[in-house]
């Protein structure tokens, strides 16, 4: 079975030393008393939940599978998975950065984001169940009328309740404007909702009291497309005056996907056979209330792909340190041993250390996406809400494509380090595979995110928020341009940055006269963006170390640190250069290609 250490020194390396996000937050007046101790406390107490709870039902959940009553339409979890849902509600897990006026603890967004990356490396499955409520409560927070508010927040913050979100329909997935779903008035206010949802995470289940269905429907005679779709709670149980589940509603589960992974998330199709919705937000409005779920969603799965990159890599290098095979190219490593351990082999190295580059790459991305989350929700200075909003938006696409492809690359090379062993149930590490693969695909494709990314995040403002944070990365640049010591990290970062307005500027030229210019380009160009911004925050994580090791400071985290931020800049972010010829080589090579595709 697969072991798992959560990674905490290396989240407190990234919140405390190098974004120093107490600092960050303390002009927010709710985080004004938030400490470095009472974070830290409380992040050991998740690791060992994450580790003792969640982490021994990973395997088996995957074996054994949801499983459906098709007579009474009720969902059974794993084993398990009821009983550590109940303790995860019991230790007030669930509430940790909720709005106090609802129950929550009230703690800074980045507590929870470090918690969940540890529920995600144990058991990314179980962890879907929960997490997906994070985002239907922060649409319902956003877009909800006080009454709404009254009546789901509270057991939604508690875990007493989970949410969903229920998009897709059988013939439409991204192109939501396709959707079918009818909603129709009623006298009381109410709508009668029909229709059919599928690939719906978490969409039914016997781990909470009730399930609030966000859904997307059109309202009779809506208009045409996008424009058309508003957004409806539809609860599995209706609740009653005095706030406890009462009839059921017209809403459940028809049938369970059977998928490659995550086997132990029931994704459901959902039938909606005139169930009572509450419309949210305005009519014809719905996008603006399920885009919050979604932008929640974009940067939980980024968290997911992140979590199983560093359980994928924790227990590649034990077996590499313990696996001996053939002799050290140098010389014999292990004289004591008929053969060295295979960690002595280059390619086995470059392994582990693309893993551990993109884990704790991804790991500070993910930290510095969430204090961005606070500040423009909660900062007192609105120019910084708006800037951290702005950034946030482009940073968003990155999190959830550029993590979960290298998860991708991550726990499939992994698995490779285990050889013939990797392809093996029983080690898990082909799970971690499976389970990862969906990363990539839901939330918005990457090729989605991509598209997102150049044509509406950069492209949009031609360019003006891609400018801003290229300013954030200029100040680092002008404080370290001169410091020998730094040159190997900042001297291929300041490069990539120069390089990019140019490359981005040709994009933008080129997508003017032919769209499908953007359309070819933009997957190569969002891993370019990938890696400025990683190669940014390699840059300031080696800062941090090198002043720490000339400080006198012994501790080998340090060390380990630099020895990474080396290798990500010599062997990883030089992909940067191929990827920009690609994309450069323009769309005439992809789209004239009718007789290829006959």
């Amino acid at each position: 079975m697969p072991q798992y250490t959560p990674p905490l020194r290396d989240m407190q390396f990234v919140m405390h030393e190098v974004l120093k996000v107490t600092d960050e937050l303390k002009p927010i007046a709710k985080y004004a008393d938030a400490d470095v101790d009472t974070m830290n406390a409380i992040l050991e107490e998740g690791g060992k939940f994450a580790t003792e709870v969640v982490l021994p039902l990973n395997i088996s959940g995957d074996e054994e599978g949801c499983t459906l009553d098709p007579v009474t339409h009720a969902v059974t979890t794993p084993k398990g998975f009821k009983e550590a849902y109940h303790k995860y509600v019991e230790g007030g897990w669930p509430a940790l950065s909720g709005d106090t006026d609802f129950g929550g603890q009230g703690l800074p967004l980045v507590v929870n984001q470090c918690f969940y990356e540890m529920l995600n490396s144990a058991n990314q499955a179980w962890t879907m169940y929960p997490g997906l409520t994070h985002g239907a409560h922060a649409a319902l927070h956003a877009h909800g009328t006080d009454e709404q508010k009254k009546t789901y927040l509270q057991k939604m913050t508690s875990g007493e309740w989970t949410g969903t979100m229920c998009l897709t329909e059988p013939h439409c997935g991204t192109d939501l404007g396709l959707m079918r779903t009818k909603a129709e008035p009623q006298a009381d206010g109410t709508y009668k909702i029909t229709g059919n949802k599928i690939f719906i995470s978490a969409g039914e289940h016997d781990m909470a009291d009730n399930i609030i269905h966000l859904v997307l429907a059109r309202i009779t005679d809506a208009p045409p497309g996008i424009k058309g779709v508003s957004l409806f709670i539809v609860p599995k149980f209706m609740v009653n005056p005095d706030g406890t589940p009462g009839a059921r509603n017209g809403i459940y589960c028809g049938g369970l996907e059977h998928k490659m992974g995550i086997h132990g998330n029931a994704t459901a199709q959902i039938v909606i056979d005139g169930a009572t919705g509450t419309l949210v937000g305005q009519p014809n409005k719905g996008m603006q209330g399920m885009f919050v779920m979604m932008n929640a969603a974009r940067l939980g799965v980024g968290n997911q792909s992140l979590g199983l990159t560093e359980v994928a890599y924790q227990n590649a290098l034990a077996y590499a340190k313990d696996r001996t095979q053939m002799r050290s190219l140098s010389g014999v490593k292990a004289k004591d041993k008929t053969a060295d351990p295979i960690i002595v082999h280059p390619d086995v190295r470059k392994m582990l250390l693309t893993a551990k580059a993109y884990a704790e790459g991804g790991r500070a991305l993910a930290i510095y996406c969430a204090v961005l989350l606070d500040k423009e929700h909660y900062h007192p200075d609105e120019q910084v809400r708006k800037d951290s909003g702005e950034v946030l938006s482009l940073l968003t696409p990155i999190v959830k494509a550029f993590l979960t492809d290298n998860g991708h690359i991550s726990t499939n090379a992994c698995m490779q380090v285990f050889g013939g062993h990797g392809f093996i149930k029983e080690w898990g590490m082909e799970q971690f595979v499976r389970d990862n693969r969906i990363n990539m695909i839901y939330e918005g494709t990457n090729t989605i995110q991509s598209l997102d990314l150049l044509g509406r995040k950069v492209l949009g403002n031609n360019g003006a928020t891609l400018k801003k944070f290229g300013k954030i990365i200029g100040a680092l640049i002008a404080e370290e341009g001169v410091n020998e010591k730094m040159a190997e990290f900042i001297n291929p970062l300041a490069y990539l940055a120069d390089q990019m307005t140019k490359f981005t500027t040709e994009l933008g030229f080129k997508g003017f006269q032919n769209p499908d210019e953007v359309g070819a380009a933009a997957v190569d160009y969002l891993r370019v963006a990938g890696h400025l911004v990683f190669g940014y925050f390699w840059a300031r994580m080696a800062q941090v170390a090198l002043r720490e090791v000339a400080a006198g400071n012994t501790d080998p985290f340090y060390q380990a640190k630099l020895q990474t931020a080396r290798f990500y800049f010599a062997k990883l972010f030089p992909e940067t250069a191929t990827l920009m010829r690609t994309a450069r080589s323009g769309s005439k090579a992809l789209m004239d290609t009718d007789a290829a595709l006959a």
